[in-house]
């Protein structure tokens, strides 16, 4: 079909009263392609997963990337994003100088759509988009660790992070922070708000309470940890 009849049938339509059964057939399209979207994109990852821990697939806005940059300046080395969906925060990590970046995401129509981005950006072979569940992934060797999850993943989310990470890592959090865990700097306002969490704090902090919970202890929140005021 030419532009010309395209044109044509845009123009026919139109003109044409719509009624009640016009509104309801658009209705009914418009709902199609909505499940269509669900089936396609957000239900593939969530088959697998019990209710708890899905988490719907909600793009980070421009603010929330830069504000998670924001707190990982002056940090070098490798990143993991953790349920990276189209792979926006890895992208942009890559361009910050993050080697290697690195996306975990278990829905494959949001790992083939963040490969397109990076290969529409120039950063294909730059960063890494992998299909895997992120309970599975090893974590002991990362140092610099972002999160764009539901409060009910991060509670349980917490205990693998501080089972795993080294002391000097860093977790950025973005939307929601970590129910139990105390940051040491904030960015940003609202739902664009991000969090930053030193793992050797979280450790101190934990270790004391549980020794003096009676007491109030002061916590080192830098020992170790490389960051920028």
């Amino acid at each position: 079909m030419d532009d010309d009849t395209t044109d044509e049938v845009f123009a026919e339509l139109k003109a044409r009263p719509l009624g009640g059964w016009g509104v309801a057939q658009i209705a009914a399209g418009t709902g199609l392609a909505v499940y269509a979207m669900w089936v396609g994109i957000l239900q593939p990852g969530f088959r697998r997963v019990p209710l708890r821990l899905q988490v719907p697939y909600i793009p980070a806005s421009k603010a929330q990337v830069d504000n998670v940059m924001t707190l990982l300046r002056c940090r070098k080395g490798g990143i993991v994003d953790l349920g990276s969906g189209d792979g926006r925060i890895v992208l942009e990590a890559s361009r910050q100088g993050f080697i290697p970046a690195v996306g975990y995401e278990l829905n494959p129509w949001l790992v083939r759509l963040a490969r397109f981005h990076a290969w529409r950006a120039g950063q294909h072979g730059k960063v890494s988009y992998r299909r895997e569940d992120l309970w599975k992934v090893d974590l002991t060797e990362c140092k610099n660790v972002t999160v764009f999850l539901a409060p009910s993943v991060l509670s349980l989310l917490q205990e693998k992070l501080q089972a795993e990470l080294p002391d000097d890592a860093l977790v950025v959090a973005g939307r929601f922070p970590f129910p139990n865990w105390e940051p040491f700097r904030t960015e940003g306002q609202g739902v664009d708000r991000a969090w930053a969490y030193s793992m050797q704090a979280q450790r101190q902090h934990i270790n004391l309470l549980t020794r003096h919970s009676w007491a109030t202890v002061p916590v080192d929140i830098k020992g170790k940890l490389h960051f920028c005021l």
